[in-house]
């Protein structure tokens, strides 16, 4: 069964894969009328493992796993050593010096509200 888990370098010996790979994780966006809220799926990334940035109209979404200790040495695995990253290209009618952001149990929740000259307004007539 530990064959499963390994693979041959080139002279031959035995190794466990530990290569990280980046995955999109998965998202859901919704809109109100005064903004959009991104959830963005990260199991295992807490506060510290977070990158987001946001550089012209570009917002990019990095989570780092933090590194499970395991209880002895894995025979094998169907989970994968993977950190996250999505890229967004955000509408400029994003009020981005008020962006938000929080992380609960391997949720990001991003709020992204709308700039007061693209909400919805009554205009009164005089």
């Amino acid at each position: 069964m530990n064959a499963v888990a390994q693979h041959e370098n080139k002279n031959g010996t035995q190794v466990l894969q530990d290569e990280r790979s980046l995955v999109a994780p998965e998202v859901n966006i919704f809109e109100s009328k005064d903004e959009y809220v991104l959830e963005a799926e990260m199991p295992g990334v807490n506060k510290e493992g977070l990158e987001i940035t946001l550089q012209d109209n570009v917002l990019t979404i990095i989570g780092h796993r933090s590194d499970e200790t395991v209880p002895g040495e894995a025979l094998y695995r169907e989970s994968r050593k993977a950190d996250y990253r999505r890229v967004f290209e955000l509408d400029p009618a994003i009020d981005a010096d008020k962006i938000s952001a929080r992380v609960d149990q391997g949720v990001l929740t991003l709020t992204l509200p709308k700039a007061e000259r693209v909400k919805p307004r009554k205009i009164t007539v005089g």
